[in-house]
């Protein structure tokens, strides 16, 4: 063999190995690899799902304290913040003049008890005479007059003296209920009256408190259309259960409350209506003008339940990935009840029992995708729902 018949053999050997290697790589690349993504055949379920609205709080009376009589502050005796009692005093105004009034009255008293006295006297010093015909009966009627106008001036006397010690007794502001010191803008020796424009302070009562809340209509049919006791919308609310508080560094108040009340005009603007729950304070724990969370559960049965993450939201709408039994993705559009709270949706449509759906990564996934299944068991899926 020649120079040239081997070189022309080794030109073919090495073009014969670089095609098959680029087979190899093309074979090895060419095929798409499927990827394995989470996914849960879908059951009924039933469970107790919370909905969370935001909530302002009030006293249940938040009573303006207000001086009857004018005066000075004479003294202060409580601060801002103060819990205090009902008739526990507040403030002193110096007023003298009623202080006055009371012992004018007094004196007034003790004159018309006098002259009380002195009328019984004439009449029984003329009733005998009349009677034995001395005097005429014309004396005996007169001094009975007297009598009677004695009578009726001691009884105002006794009125004078009752309304001014009313009056002085006005001087001490006490506090009509139990509650809470608000903010007193007056200092001692402040100028004060019925007609002043501030008012001392304010007492907010707190042995109950109301939460404030709005929930939109949808939000409030969902609650009182799944809710079989009672006819009317009254007493659909009254049987609703229990409500939370959670306060504002995030948990839960001790005590239970209920909703009392929802009002009857849907706000036009934003679709929505105002809600009252009153919760018990035995504790003052809770103060007026706080802001706090109620929580409501929502009792659902035999329901489709998915978790939110395994859903995505497109143009208002919201979808699920459904796996086909082809291995193929496929999106489904569906409906939730409003406001489901948590970590979780209650499917109203678009997916029933049996349907396999994808877990993760459900908002990148395109529709059509083939897909290798690891299918979870619904107790690790649904782990936190109770």
């Amino acid at each position: 063999m020649n120079k040239q018949s081997f070189l022309s053999i080794l030109a073919a050997s090495l073009i014969i190995a670089s095609c098959g290697k680029n087979d190899k790589s093309a074979q090895a690349g060419g095929a798409p690899q499927i990827k394995e993504y989470k996914t849960v055949t879908l059951q009924t379920k039933s469970a107790t799902l919370n909905s969370d609205f935001p909530a302002s709080i009030q006293g249940q009376q938040n009573i303006d304290i207000r001086p009857r009589v004018e005066g000075y502050i004479e003294k202060i005796f409580v601060d801002e913040g103060a819990v205090v009692k009902a008739g526990q005093p507040l403030f002193k105004i110096s007023a003298p003049e009623y202080e006055q009034q009371v012992r004018t009255a007094t004196a007034s008293i003790k004159s018309a008890q006098a002259d009380l006295s002195a009328a019984k006297l004439a009449v029984n010093k003329v009733k005998p005479l009349v009677e034995k015909g001395i005097i005429s009966k014309y004396d005996l009627e007169s001094a009975q007059y007297t009598y009677e106008s004695a009578v009726a001036s001691l009884a105002q006397a006794n009125a004078a003296l009752v309304n001014a010690k009313t009056n002085l007794g006005y001087t001490t502001v006490t506090s009509p209920v139990n509650g809470v010191v608000g903010s007193i803008p007056f200092r001692l020796g402040s100028l004060v009256s019925s007609n002043t424009a501030d008012a001392l302070t304010t007492v907010s009562s707190i042995g109950n408190v109301y939460a404030y809340f709005a929930m939109n209509e949808k939000m409030l049919l969902n609650f009182t259309q799944n809710n079989n006791t009672g006819a009317s919308l009254t007493q659909k609310i009254k049987s609703l259960p229990a409500v939370s508080l959670l306060l504002s560094d995030g948990s839960a108040y001790d005590e239970k409350g209920h909703i009392e009340t929802v009002n009857g005009l849907i706000n036009t603007e934003t679709g929505s209506v105002n809600v009252r729950a009153r919760f018990p304070n035995p504790k003052g724990i809770i103060r007026s003008g706080s802001s706090t969370t109620v929580r409501i559960p929502n009792e659902v049965k035999d329901a489709i339940i998915v978790p939110q993450s395994a859903t995505f939201e497109l143009q208002d709408k919201i979808f699920a990935v459904v796996l086909g039994k082809d291995g193929k993705t496929k999106n489904a559009s569906i409906k939730v009840l409003d406001n489901s709270a948590g970590n979780y949706y209650v499917v109203t449509s678009g997916l029933q029992a049996g349907d396999e759906i994808v877990l993760e990564g459900v908002a990148s996934l395109k529709e059509g995708t083939e897909i290798k299944a690891q299918n979870q068991k619904p107790e690790t899926v649904y782990a936190d729902l109770k």
